[in-house]
This record gives C-alpha cells, sequence and structure tokens, in this order.
C-alpha cells in the first residue's frame, strides 16, 4: 500500500472514531452488512446511511475495501481504462471507488462524483482531498444525470454519439443495484451504451451475489453485444489494520474480496 493510501485510511479512523468508540462502529457495521443481504428494500429509504454510526461504518470499512477492490479491477483492465482522461463516477457513495479507478491509472484523471445523499459528498469530497486528486462533487441523482455529470431536469435523455467522449470514463460502483425502477435502468443502460459507442469507457462493479442484481444477465448480454466484457474477480489482498480489526469484530469475512463487473 502507498504511503497516500495510508494517509488517507489514518485520516479516515482518526475523522470516523473522533466521538464513537471502536466497539460502536463494530456494531453500527453488523447491522449496515444485515442491511445490504438482509433488508435491501430499506435502501432506497437511507437506510445505509441513518445513524452516526452506519455512516462511520460505511466509510472507515467500506471505503477502503472499495478502494482496493476498484483499483485492482481497473489495474487487470488495463489500457484503455488506465489511460482514461476524465472520470464521470455516478453514485459516488464516499468517493473511494473513484479514487481506486484514479489510483490505477498512469496520470490521475480529473473526476466529476454523483450522489444524492450530502452527507457522502462531503465525505468524498474529504477522500479526494486527502489523496491530492482532482474532483467537482456534488448532490444529484444520478439516474438524471449525463454520463460527463451534467444535469438533467427530467429522466436524461438518451443522447445521440459523440465522438468527444473518446477518453472519458464512467463508473458505477454498487450503485445500480440500489436503482429500484426497471425504467430508470433501463434508461441509464442506453445512456451508458452511447456513451460507449461514442469512445467512452464505461466499469460497472457489483457484488457476485446473485440476488443483488437480478438485473445483472441483461445488462451483462447487452454490454457484450456492444463488444464489452464481463468478469468476476477474486483478490487477496493486504487490508489496513483498522479495517481486518473491524471485520473481525463484525464476523465478517474479507480476506478475499469479491465482485463481478462490466466493461466496455
Amino acid at each position: 500500500m502507498d504511503e497516500s493510501f495510508e494517509r488517507w485510511v489514518a485520516a479516515l479512523e482518526a475523522r470516523q472514531l473522533a466521538d464513537l468508540t471502536f466497539q460502536e462502529v463494530a456494531r453500527a457495521l453488523r447491522a449496515l452488512s444485515s442491511t445490504y443481504v438482509e433488508r435491501r428494500s430499506r435502501l432506497k429509504e437511507g437506510a445505509a446511511l441513518s445513524g452516526a454510526g452506519k455512516r462511520a461504518a460505511f466509510a472507515l470499512f467500506y471505503g477502503p475495501l472499495h478502494f482496493l477492490l476498484v483499483r485492482e479491477v481497473v489495474r487487470q483492465l488495463g489500457a484503455p481504462f488506465t489511460t482514461v482522461s476524465s472520470i464521470t463516477d455516478l453514485g459516488c457513495g464516499t468517493g473511494a471507488s473513484g479514487a481506486g479507478w484514479v489510483a490505477a491509472c498512469d496520470r490521475p484523471p480529473r473526476v466529476v462524483g454523483i450522489d444524492r445523499h450530502p452527507w457522502a459528498i462531503e465525505e468524498a469530497r474529504r477522500t479526494y482531498a486527502d489523496l491530492a486528486y482532482r474532483a467537482t462533487l456534488r448532490v444529484d441523482d444520478l439516474t438524471r444525470v449525463t454520463c460527463t455529470g451534467q444535469s438533467s431536469r427530467g429522466p436524461a435523455p438518451r443522447a445521440p454519439a459523440r465522438a468527444s467522449a473518446r477518453g472519458q470514463g464512467v463508473l458505477l460502483a454498487f450503485a445500480v443495484n440500489e436503482i429500484d425502477e426497471a425504467p430508470s435502468r433501463d434508461a441509464l443502460l442506453a445512456r451508458l451504451l452511447d456513451h460507449a459507442s461514442s469512445g467512452g469507457h464505461v466499469v460497472v462493479i457489483e457484488p457476485l451475489a446473485g440476488f443483488v442484481a437480478p438485473w445483472w444477465s441483461a445488462w451483462r448480454d447487452a454490454f457484450e453485444s456492444a463488444g464489452g466484457a464481463a468478469h468476476e474477480w477474486r483478490f487477496r489482498i493486504s487490508l489496513p489494520a483498522i479495517v481486518e480489526k473491524l471485520d473481525r469484530a463484525a464476523g465478517l469475512n474479507h480476506r478475499e474480496l469479491k465482485a463481478r463487473s462490466l466493461s466496455i
């Protein structure tokens, strides 16, 4: 792990444990994990970030995991994903996933991060500041923005193919599974494929568990038909000490990071 990553995690730990004990965050992490697995219907109500404990657990535990996972996925995908000039991170959360893509690049691209939760956007600002990456962050609905992060008053329209998308990446990491409405997902898929047809690049990452994303097969077929690829990933990576400690305390097991991706 490089020094900038270690400094970011140290800053995260100091900030998230400033007003909470380790035991409180570990209990919140167990509750947060249960929400993702057993009470997914509550995600659209903001259940994942309800309360200081869950927010701290989300940032301190899942943030570093997502950074490391996305960094390794993009490294494995290689060029042109490692040579993009910009990234639009839709559903950016605390910015960790987008920062992971930046860390995998030959030269750090600029980032536009979009998330509907104000707390997540403020955390993302800290993430990018601590890592010294360039980012513009905004509260917005990922289903209502273009692939370059521009706002749309209604559902974002399907845009015509544009050569100007060359070198522009779009990331959706653990975000599409929280879109309940099929028409919104379908419209998003169409925009992503249009972006790719105009020279852009897209990476979608979700958990391996099939129940999380019942739409995955249809999206995989659409990506592959457009020249993209689907992968399943398993990485054994050394985790930060605080993440390992929380993993054990919450009764979880992330000694191996797992995910699946669509890329084009």
